[in-house]
């Protein structure tokens, strides 16, 4: 049985989380459909638009994603202190851009006076709503849903579009988040629809090379920031340079008629990753065969399923694919 997303989420020990969500019709979410003979690259657009839109929105940034023929891939970030920070009227400045609240939020958002009977209640709607705007399973319905209802308009049919409920798995340490972040952006190169990152429409890695070309990195992408200092900004504490390079090597390995190899530059990198060079390919093509859940050390996880009440064996198996002894 599904267990209630509630206990799959530790922000406690992870702000990351990798999901997934899968069309349930034959007919593409984006791409060729050689059954109908209809093309649907143009819904691509919608799931990137949409999702930077949730971004602004939410206290959850994004860190990788990858809108393919008949699936999503983010990788989202649920940043907990922009939530705690935002005064009660901008929580419901954020959360009115989605939903008209009711009346009484509405009345308090303009700035007019509220009845001292009404507080209570205003203030719950508050803490409701502010919650709300970090839960990833919130982001992902106002993700999933709008696309469902426009691919079903423009289908003229009703019923699911999505598989069920979307998929995630908590990733637990840095070494997690940047293999997941390479699996993401690789999936049109090994799915065969791309020759290069930087051929990889609708991905977090074609931003992020577009961007650095002109010395500079996506605003609604979660930015790289170099090695961990004292008083850093939010962001990965890599060099984004490092990371493309890897995701450069590691394509050119995948693609059969490209030779390629690690280099001395992303092998330092996996290093400090502490996963052995041999190991990565395997991580980054497999990934999602490997771990069909939380992802990180024995240690780590195993604070994690005690934190959530959870059995650690049924996912301690697959650790040992990831670090280096």
């Amino acid at each position: 049985m599904p267990r209630p997303r509630r206990t799959q989420i530790s922000v406690e020990d992870t702000p990351y989380y990798h999901c997934c969500s899968r069309v349930v019709r034959r007919a593409f979410l984006c791409g060729d459909d050689a059954y109908l003979g209809k093309n649907y690259d143009h819904r691509r657009s919608w799931v990137e638009s949409l999702l930077f839109e949730l971004e602004a929105v939410f206290a959850i940034d994004v860190a990788a994603f990858a809108v393919m023929s008949n699936h999503l891939h983010v990788l989202l970030r649920v940043d907990i202190d922009s939530a705690n920070r935002w005064t009660d009227r901008e929580v419901l400045e954020q959360w009115h851009k989605l939903f008209k609240g009711d009346g009484l939020t509405q009345k308090f958002a303009k700035g007019e006076l509220v009845e001292a009977h009404e507080v209570n209640r205003l203030m719950h709607s508050i803490a409701i709503y502010r919650s709300r705007l970090c839960d990833i399973s919130w982001f992902m319905r106002c993700l999933n849903e709008p696309i469902a209802r426009q691919a079903n308009q423009e289908d003229n049919c009703t019923g699911r579009f999505w598989e069920g409920r979307f998929k995630s798995q908590a990733l637990l340490d840095e070494a997690a988040v940047l293999t997941c972040m390479a699996y993401v952006d690789l999936n049109p190169i090994r799915a065969q629809i791309a020759d290069t990152p930087e051929q990889s429409d609708h991905t977090s890695i074609q931003l992020r090379i577009r961007a650095a070309l002109k010395g500079e990195q996506p605003k609604n992408l979660i930015p790289f920031i170099g090695n961990e200092r004292e008083n850093q900004p939010n962001g990965i504490a890599f060099s984004l340079i490092d990371y493309l390079q890897l995701v450069d090597d590691t394509g050119r390995i995948i693609r059969s008629d490209k030779r390629g190899s690690i280099s001395e530059n992303s092998a330092k990198l996996l290093t400090r990753l502490n996963i052995h060079k041999d190991n990565w390919l395997k991580l980054t093509t497999e990934f999602g065969k490997l771990f069909h859940g939380p992802v990180g050390t024995l240690q780590e996880l195993t604070d994690y399923c005690e934190h959530l009440e959870k059995r650690r064996r049924h996912f301690a198996a697959s650790c040992q694919h990831f670090h280096c002894n």
